[in-house]
């Protein structure tokens, strides 16, 4: 399970010294795997070519210098296919209307656009419908808490929250734009994001630390009047629920029926506990470093509180090994290794298990398939992965359309709900209880969803017109 990356090497070769099958030979024993071949001059003593190789992170070097090693081989230069995706950045802004003559420029720029400022200024309303915050996010961080990788700033959160805004206008023609913050002051983020959000339709919340991601949330929500999400917590936590849904349907239980155990009650963990309770969930443990929480205890974090007030309705206390016997289904967002077949086999007959720490997940999958019933990561190169993409761009697109002035709680499980159903009876299978990010009907299923959510629960400022 050691992660990956591509290189292309470039190589000039001595044809009388070496044999292209001798260079493959060497790049083969080293773990990598020639993917491509591009011939970049040939002459009759040497040819350079252009080898593209997939391999193991760790072992690049030792791949490098055994190539290197060869006779007759000098290495031209070598480049990351993924630093190259990034040079000069990933996204762009373009103009809607062109600017060809004097005509075109007054009427995008002055004299003309003084009228549709004004028109903003008496009625601020149409700012939703005269510029680009019908249709426009801005994807928020301070870089506290960037992927698996933790506090590594802002600058370098960057190219994450620019993959963020390529993803929303890919698959939901949502305009998006990273706004890195270099501050963790928590009233500074909320500040400034009220100050930036008059040009934007929506804030989606990023790689913010816990806890004070939940204050940060908390608090624009109630001084915005447009929709903000925080997608570490929320975006997984729909997806969780999605998969989970279809994975009972498998076992044959319901969801109100299992005992399920979350273990890291972090920022994801505790929006998972929030969106099963939504859903319906009774018996659900939330499990952390002191172990199961429990009414009997206090805590210094206030959503440990409020979990161990609303969960663990048997009270039950200890550590993962005592809680998770009996369990039907685990839900893991916190480190690699802490799951064990042990814990495995103590639960109840075709046991659920959604071990979604990354890189590496909370128990090796493949120690684990042949244990569980159903196995959910949050990887690319194992089935049934929980992946954030699935829900944030049809959740956003369907908040847009309608003006939702929040995203609320109902808007979430209808978009879970939404997720789970485009995977039909006749598909589902062990191997496949949500749909791939790929899928086309998945937007457009959450996106409808989400709508007639906001319009039910009374925050819809807009009714599309496919609903009137």
């Amino acid at each position: 399970m050691a992660l990956g990356t591509s290189m292309i090497i470039r190589l000039q070769m001595d044809k009388k010294q070496v044999t292209f099958g001798e260079v493959a030979g060497a790049i083969g024993d080293g773990g990598g795997d020639v993917v491509a071949i591009d011939v970049i001059h040939a002459s009759p003593e040497h040819t350079i070519r252009d080898l593209t190789v997939n391999l193991p992170e760790k072992m690049r070097e030792a791949v490098l210098k055994a190539v290197e090693a060869l006779p007759g081989v000098k290495i031209v230069n070598v480049s990351d296919r993924t630093f190259l995706a990034h040079l000069g950045g990933k996204i762009e802004i373009r103009a809607k209307t062109p600017v060809k003559n004097r005509e075109d420029l007054s009427h995008v720029y002055t004299p003309g656009v003084a009228k549709v400022c004004m028109a903003i200024h008496e009625d601020p309303q149409k700012a939703f419908t005269l510029t680009v915050k019908r249709n426009m996010i801005a994807v928020v961080s301070d870089g506290t808490a960037v992927l698996g990788l933790g506090d590594i700033g802002p600058a370098a959160a960057m190219p994450v929250m620019e993959g963020k805004a390529m993803l929303f206008k890919q698959f939901a023609g949502v305009d998006a734009f990273p706004i890195c913050l270099d501050t963790k002051d928590t009233e500074e983020i909320i500040r400034t994001v009220k100050l930036i959000a008059p040009a934007f339709g929506g804030i989606n919340l990023e790689d913010i630390g816990s806890p004070r991601c939940f204050e940060i949330e908390r608090r624009l929500t109630e001084e915005l009047d447009i929709p903000v999400f925080h997608d570490d917590q929320h975006g997984t936590a729909v997806v969780v629920l999605a998969g989970l849904l279809n994975a009972l349907r498998i076992v044959g239980k319901k969801l109100e029926d299992a005992k399920i155990v979350v273990l890291g009650i972090g920022a994801a963990g505790s929006a998972c506990v929030k969106m099963l309770l939504s859903a319906g969930a009774h018996n659900l443990v939330a499990v952390d470093r002191c172990g199961a929480l429990h009414k009997a205890e206090k805590y210094d974090n206030e959503m440990w509180d409020w979990i161990a007030d609303n969960c663990n309705p048997n009270g039950e206390t200890g550590q993962l090994e005592q809680v998770i016997a009996g369990a039907d289904v685990f839900v893991g967002v916190s480190r690699p290794n802490l799951l064990t077949l042990d814990h495995i086999k103590s639960m109840a007959p075709d046991p659920i298990v959604f071990a979604m720490a990354n890189p590496d997940p909370e128990i090796d999958p493949e120690l684990a398939e042949e244990h569980v019933r159903v196995l959910a990561t949050g990887r690319s190169d194992f089935p049934n992965q929980i992946n954030n993409v699935l829900c944030f761009p049809g959740m956003f697109r369907g908040a847009l359309d309608c003006r939702a002035s929040v995203i609320n709680e109902e808007m979430k499980v209808a978009a879970a709900q939404a997720i789970a159903s485009v995977v039909e009876d006749d598909e589902l299978n062990e191997q496949y209880i949500i749909p791939s990010v790929f899928n086309d009907k998945v937007v457009d299923r959450i996106r409808d969803a989400v709508v007639q959510a906001a319009m039910r629960t009374g925050v819809a400022r807009r009714t599309p017109p496919e609903f009137r």
